[in-house]
């Protein structure tokens, strides 16, 4: 069931697809004294009751200059409302660095730096050059090894400057992987006029030993025995736009410190073109990206100019970003969900910032298993079905990217709802509790699984989810028994209604396959309802998020 990257493609196979639908009473169902790690938000149901909510208000920072809101904008968009944050300081007042994300073991830290040295033509460039280096990169990589020693000491990280506020992630110091990254701007129009052959005015780089030489101009040599990434105005938000997934960006630096290390240099143009050189080069063997080549007597890399331009330009890449429009489902549900975490309004027992929360398994999906997962969503939605019965309820069983992981998607119509939130809600996650427990039941391989709860958007404009995370790695049979004994009346995966599917969703769709490889019924017009269940039209939510 998990994702299997086949070639230069990726590709994973939803292999057995269920849904169920029947009738039933809802009375029956009774609230479930069992272990679980519930969230629920309270977005559309009014204010959230004050007992139990998952974390108090947090107020961030949305950066200080335009660059740096423009590094938070992006950087929210790829690791999402809780698990990046603008301007962080130290326990002196001082600021740590300009923003901070860390999510699992990884830690990204940001320096975002504008020069103006650059700005007038006439003087000597390689003075200016010199000088616009040093404000823009070299002053900064000094401050992120500092920021990096400052994290491994184990002092205290806060939110503000008055030093009330902790840094809400706890950050594991003898695991995390550290990324330091330097966005340097104000140099691209000078790199332009400086060589024709610029395509878009990008910095180049080079790792390797430094030997204290003045360098050429808009070309920045790094040390690769304590390597940074330095990006530019250009190519910042390419890198954010295309790995806009905390799996998808990991994976690049990684591969990338990988080659560093690999060979006694390694050198490029731009760093969209060394992206370009990583998503075309695959390993099978590993199953993963990778920088460089098989070869094992080279001892060196030169990616040249315009790399980036031939491939975004390709038949192959629009296609895939086509595909990826549906993805962005996904991250809508994890993004309202944690507004509602920063608000102050999630209630639950999930611990939300380390680790233990059906929303932070979410958020570790790579782009392309996002695009799966929401269009396996998306047609469920669609195909929910049109009855006037009073309770109907719908499950959907949805493979994880990551080798025993799956997803349990509820939906439930139930009218003549008399009280939403003490008597319908709680019997609603219930019934996904037990949902989860006889998906545990029917595949025994799996050992975490999430279920999603929603009211089905065919019957209401208004929605709030339940998330819960099952850890089923210890399922003794008194366990097992206990949702068989639960499950029956309800059937979850054990009905002639049953169906099972298979489909095929490769990251770079062939014409043959269209954009998804998605069936064509799954569709959404603009008018339409958001699937997400905002009450909005499509047009004005997760359409308009895609696009952007």
């Amino acid at each position: 069931m998990a994702a299997r990257r086949n070639g230069a493609l990726l590709s994973i196979w939803l292999s057995g697809l269920l849904n169920s639908c029947s009738r039933w009473s809802l009375d029956e169902i009774q609230p479930l004294d069992c272990s679980l790690a519930l969230l629920s938000t309270t977005e559309n149901h009014g204010p959230a009751p004050t007992a139990n909510t998952t974390l108090m208000g947090i107020v961030k920072s949305s950066g200080f200059t335009p660059t740096e809101r423009l590094l938070a904008e992006l950087c929210e968009r790829s690791f999402l409302k809780l698990w990046s944050y603008p301007n962080p300081f130290k326990d002196d007042g001082k600021e740590l660095c300009d923003l901070l994300a860390v999510f699992e073991n990884h830690v990204f830290i940001f320096f975002d730096r504008e020069s103006r040295h650059l700005e007038n033509p006439d003087k000597n460039t390689l003075i200016t050059w010199e000088r616009w280096k040093r404000a823009a990169i070299d002053n900064q990589l000094r401050t992120a090894h500092g920021a990096d020693g400052y994290i491994r000491s184990g002092r205290a990280i806060f939110l503000d400057s008055a030093l009330r506020t902790e840094f809400p992630i706890s950050i594991d110091r003898g695991r995390m992987i550290v990324h330091k990254i330097i966005v340097a701007h104000g140099a691209k129009e000078a790199c332009q006029n400086f060589s024709d052959d610029n395509v878009y005015g990008s910095l180049a780089v080079t790792y390797g030993e430094l030997d204290g030489e003045l360098s050429w101009p808009f070309h920045v040599e790094l040390d690769r025995q304590r390597p940074a990434h330095v990006l530019d105005s250009h190519n910042l938000p390419i890198i954010f736009r295309e790995l806009d997934t905390f799996f998808d960006l990991s994976s690049y630096f990684d591969a990338k410190i990988e080659a560093i290390n690999r060979f006694d240099y390694l050198s490029y143009c731009g760093e969209e073109d060394l992206l370009a050189h990583y998503i075309l080069n695959f390993d099978d063997s590993r199953n993963r990206h990778f920088i460089g080549i098989k070869r094992t007597d080279i001892n060196g890399l030169m990616i040249g100019e315009g790399e980036w331009k031939d491939f975004s330009e390709s038949a192959v890449y629009k296609r895939k970003k086509a595909a990826d429009r549906a993805s962005y489902l996904w991250d809508e549900i994890i993004q309202r969900t944690c507004q509602n975490a920063l608000d102050g309004t999630l209630l639950g027992d999930s611990a939300l910032l380390r680790g233990q929360s059906a929303l932070h398994e979410m958020a570790k999906e790579p782009r392309f298993s996002r695009r799966a997962l929401a269009t396996a969503m998306i047609e469920a939605i669609r195909n929910f079905p049109e009855t006037t019965e009073e309770i109907v309820r719908n499950v959907t069983f949805m493979p994880s990217f990551y080798e025993g992981k799956a997803y349990v998607f509820l939906q439930l119509k139930k009218t003549n709802i008399s009280d939403y939130d003490n008597d319908y809600r709680p019997k609603r996650q219930a019934l996904l509790n037990i949902a989860c427990g006889a998906a545990k039941n029917r595949f025994r391989d799996l050992h975490t699984i999430v279920g999603i709860a929603i009211d089905a958007p065919k019957f209401t404009r208004r929605n709030a989810e339940d998330f819960i995370l099952m850890d089923c790695r210890e399922w003794p049979d008194e366990r097992s028994l206990h949702y068989e004994r639960a499950n029956e009346g309800l059937n979850f995966f054990n009905t002639r209604s049953l169906v099972s599917r298979q489909v095929k969703v490769q990251e770079f769709p062939t014409a043959s396959h269209g954009t998804s490889g998605a069936p064509s019924r799954v569709k959404i017009g603009r008018n339409d309802p958001c699937p997400c269940g905002s009450g909005r039209k499509y047009k004005k939510c997760c359409k308009r998020i895609a696009i952007g």
